[in-house]
């Protein structure tokens, strides 16, 4: 190994040491929502948001799980006294390949969306070109479903 070989190992692997056993910062987990009626939520995230249900370790039938990413949760749990307004600024977002299949399964189902302003059932059009739509949940919680690719 010739000098510059030595000087350039010598020099990278405390570097590549350093790097590889600092920790990162914190990665999503989970969002929880407290509902009024656990059955009519967790079926409204899996029949109409077409959440996979996931298992959940209280097994009390307060909690259903859902899988929102690759490691990202929503837990849904009961014991909310009653539906209370929600800010659609405070809202979960879903991205959904087509939005006009997504809005046909709205529709069939029944459900009311909209623009940010909820005066149409047209997407609202992001400077970026990405469409997104405006719905409730049973609770009132508010999702957005957009077309984003990544």
């Amino acid at each position: 190994m010739s000098r510059w070989s030595r000087a350039l190992v010598a020099l990278a692997v405390p570097v590549l040491m350093g790097t590889a056993g600092k920790a990162q910062g914190p990665h999503f987990s989970h969002q929880t929502i407290f509902v009024t009626d656990l059955n009519r939520a967790a079926d409204f995230y899996e029949k109409v948001m077409e959440l996979k249900k996931i298992a959940e370790p209280f097994h009390d039938g307060k909690h259903v799980w859902f899988r929102i990413s690759e490691h990202g949760q929503l837990h849904v749990v009961a014991g909310a006294k009653e539906d209370i307004p929600h800010d659609i600024n405070i809202h979960l977002a879903f991205s959904v390949p087509s939005m006009g299949a997504f809005t046909k399964h709205l529709d069939a189902a029944g459900i009311k969306y909209g623009n940010w302003a909820q005066n149409t059932k047209e997407p609202q059009v992001r400077p970026d070109k990405v469409k997104q739509i405006y719905l409730q949940d049973p609770d009132g919680y508010w999702i957005e479903v957009n077309d984003d690719k990544f």
